[in-house]
């Protein structure tokens, strides 16, 4: 099969399956943004032992993403779609697997594909358009509810008519079955992070002596701050433990994000001299080992309007660093799940931050605990993230998806 594979976000798994997909003799065009600034890309560059088939295709805009100017951003993920589409004209693939783009981009990619004749497969990742309403009627009273309905209707639609949607849990099914979405056209493939690319790091690795963080107890944060998140979870965090310290070690709260949500927590470590509170940019994806290696406890935060329908992928990633993860997250969420079923961290309500402190207590005052679960969350992900299996089962949804497309195309 000639494959476009598109992942708007630039994540690693996406391209640790494109390259999984060439292996296995497909023809493999690797599509994503690389005009984003507030989202810890993963490596997407050809490596010498890459198959012949791959091809890794950067969309660069005409100037970096303005994710949090709403008028801009329209625009600029119309432009991501115009040229993106412009890439599956020139490659021609008998199918396109679709995933993070936002739904003026990923409507493009749709058209174009039925005018190639070529299946489309919409890998939903995240409810988009019962987000953007959301945000967008928070943001803008009036007019904010009409288009975050106008969203809501295009998601719907752009599902209704995929020829098959790939989910990352079996929480979308039931609204998607109110979308109308037909059960055999949905498939669950949950998502994973690429195990073997995140080795167990080096505690005393040179960039922690160089940053005196060999020498503390590190609570860390990793990964975009957006609107979904709460980073007075993070000060407040910081302010509980000023001057504490684990078995001798002075504790620092260590985020590596950018954007809005880094600028607002270093801008407040500045004004209450919360010297321990360390923001800065991202880590290079490669370099994720020896970050989680050099922390003691791995956090992560949604926020309680994300419910189901987001599924952190630093969780993911951290479930491969060997440390316990302390998550305050809606307790329905599938990576709350993953992580209270296999003991792997603590999970409290992303409102509860009373019991969001009360669990960093808890890590901070046993070591045995962290280390036992630090060794389930490892454990869980070499024997889940296996990318032979995922492969497996995404290359049957993209085989059949053709095969439909084909002999019966679904209603347009």
């Amino acid at each position: 099969m000639r494959i476009l594979s598109n992942d708007f976000g630039g994540y690693p798994y996406p391209m640790q399956l494109a390259r999984a997909l060439a292996a296995r003799g497909h023809t493999v065009c690797h599509t994503y943004c690389a005009s984003l600034q507030t989202t810890p890309q993963g490596t997407m560059q050809r490596r010498p032992d890459d198959p012949a088939g791959l091809e890794v295709h950067p969309v660069r805009l005409d100037a970096p993403l303005e994710k949090y100017a709403f008028v801009t951003r329209w625009r600029q993920e119309r432009e991501y779609g115009r040229k993106v589409t412009a890439v599956a004209a020139d490659f021609r693939p008998d199918v396109v697997l679709s995933a993070n783009t936002p739904l003026d981009a990923q409507g493009l990619l749709q058209s174009t594909a039925r005018d190639q004749k070529a299946a489309f497969v919409f890998w939903l990742q995240d409810v988009i358009g019962i987000a953007a309403e959301r945000i967008l009627r928070q943001k803008l009273p009036v007019v904010g509810s009409w288009i975050g309905k106008h969203y809501v209707r295009m998601e719907a639609r752009q599902l209704r008519t995929s020829d098959h949607v790939l989910m990352i849990t079996e929480d979308f099914r039931p609204i998607l079955r109110t979308w109308n979405v037909p059960d055999d056209r949905m498939s669950t493939v949950e998502n994973w992070a690429p195990v073997e690319e995140l080795p167990l790091g080096d505690p005393a690795s040179d960039w922690a002596r160089e940053t005196g963080l060999d020498a503390a107890f590190v609570f860390l944060y990793a990964g975009t701050l957006a609107l979904k998140h709460n980073p007075d979870l993070l000060l407040n965090l910081a302010r509980q433990t000023v001057g504490r310290e684990v078995d001798g070690r002075p504790v620092r709260v260590l985020v590596l994000s950018q954007g809005p949500g880094a600028d607002y927590l270093r801008e407040r470590a500045a004004a209450e001299g919360l010297a321990h509170l360390d923001v800065r940019g991202f880590k290079p994806f490669a370099e994720m080992p020896e970050a989680m290696a050099a922390a003691d406890v791995l956090v992560a935060v949604l926020e309680p309007d994300a419910g189901v329908f987001s599924v952190p992928s630093k969780v993911l990633a951290y479930l491969c660093g060997a440390r316990p993860v302390l998550l305050a997250v809606p307790t329905e969420n599938l990576a709350a799940r993953i992580v209270a079923r296999h003991e792997a961290g603590r999970v409290v309500a992303p409102d509860d931050e009373a019991g969001f402190l009360a669990a960093a207590n808890d890590l901070m005052a046993d070591a045995d605990l962290r280390a036992r679960m630090g060794a389930n969350a490892r454990a869980y992900a070499e024997a889940t993230f296996q990318i032979d299996g995922i492969a497996d089962a995404v290359e049957r949804v993209l085989t059949d998806s053709v095969d439909r497309a084909r002999a019966t195309p679904p209603s347009r």
